[in-house]
């Protein structure tokens, strides 16, 4: 009864509700009918671009001890909303176009619309960096030799059985950063390709840590702590950058108006957070077997967008952000249709 009441939605939801209100009021003063409206098309755009990251980060979440699950919902917002979506974009900006830091924040707080240029022209930089980072997670979870529950059969059974080659998914990545190298623009050669292998190199880094100091806890039962946990939450902090700097560029082709658009993509950060935690605290990941694979089956598509992208391919928001819906969907109802199949296999 306990952990039901826990993760009814008025108790996990109230507080990004009432911060989202809080800047919906704020968003109508500041631009009236239009203002709010635009806001609201940020939210819902960021939540449903991230969603995936959502069931992603419930998994790691609920492996962590209750302390550093409270750091990630609270610093981990301040970092998620400050940090990745107002200070990285600037420093990405500084570095690409030589400007200094106080330059680049006057730039995106008295010309968005410069702003905005620039930081699309860091575009190639960013989607090969966040692109290789996200294929890496989806192919590290389908690469493994003791997954033994598969979705889409055969597919997932041939990927599970390259994970008997420990440097295979290293091998697939580096050919995929030496591919980019020769078929991008030539202007962005170097860049994407740097950017490909740190986002090869970060994952690598970030996955052996967190496996290395989980191995020296004592009990694997016991709830991840100290430098293993803060590995997972590094590891969550980077996920949520790779998925929110591409939603930071796409908030441009909305609104120009950087306030607005750290409102709106800060608001659907904080709904992200919940969902996350509703996600843990429901049980959701045990209820639907096949929900975690559909999330990175999403999260791999998403990372192959952002590759694609460098060829100058841009499918608009709306379906990338529904990609991930649409494939979590599937994933739930097959779900469904599995749990309902074999308990009627246990009643025959």
């Amino acid at each position: 009864m306990g952990k039901t009441q826990n993760a009814h939605p008025l108790r996990i939801f109230w507080l990004s509700s009432l911060i989202t209100i809080a800047l919906g009021v704020w968003m109508l003063t500041h631009g009236g009918l239009i203002g709010l409206w635009l806001f609201a098309i940020l939210v819902i755009l960021e939540v449903t671009f991230s969603f995936d990251n959502a069931v992603i980060n419930s998994r790691v979440l609920v492996r962590m001890s209750p302390f550093w699950q409270k750091l990630f919902l609270t610093v981990g917002i301040f970092i998620a909303v400050f940090v990745v979506r107002f200070l990285l974009p600037i420093f990405i900006v500084m570095i690409t176009s030589g400007h200094n830091f106080m330059d680049v924040v006057h730039l995106a707080l008295n010309e968005p619309k410069e702003y905005g240029e620039t930081l699309h022209a860091a575009a190639p930089t960013i989607d090969a960096f966040g692109g290789t980072f996200l294929v890496m997670i989806g192919i590290s979870y389908f690469m493994n030799r003791q997954k033994d529950i598969h979705w889409l059969g055969r597919i997932e059974k041939h990927l599970a059985k390259a994970g008997n080659y420990e440097n295979f998914k290293v091998f697939v990545m580096l050919s995929v950063a030496m591919l980019l190298y020769f078929t991008v623009d030539d202007i962005h050669k170097t860049t994407v390709l740097v950017a490909s292998i740190i986002g090869t190199l970060l994952h690598m880094g970030l996955e052996t840590f967190g496996a290395f100091f989980e191995k020296r806890q004592k009990d694997s039962a016991t709830k991840l702590v100290g430098l293993a946990a803060f590995g997972s939450f590094m590891y969550l902090e980077v996920l949520d950058a790779s998925f929110s700097l591409d939603g930071v560029i796409g908030a441009f082709a909305i609104t120009n108006d950087i306030m607005l658009i750290i409102a709106g993509l800060g608001a659907g950060a904080i709904w992200v957070r919940s969902l996350t935690v509703y996600l843990m605290k429901s049980g959701t990941l045990g209820k639907y077997r096949y929900l975690e694979h559909g999330a990175h089956w999403a999260i791999l598509a998403l990372g192959l967008v952002m590759l694609i992208k460098l060829y100058h391919i841009s499918p608009p928001e709306w379906f990338t952000g529904s990609l991930g819906l649409i494939v979590i969907s599937i994933a739930v109802i097959s779900s469904i249709l599995e749990s309902r199949r074999q308990s009627q296999q246990h009643t025959s």
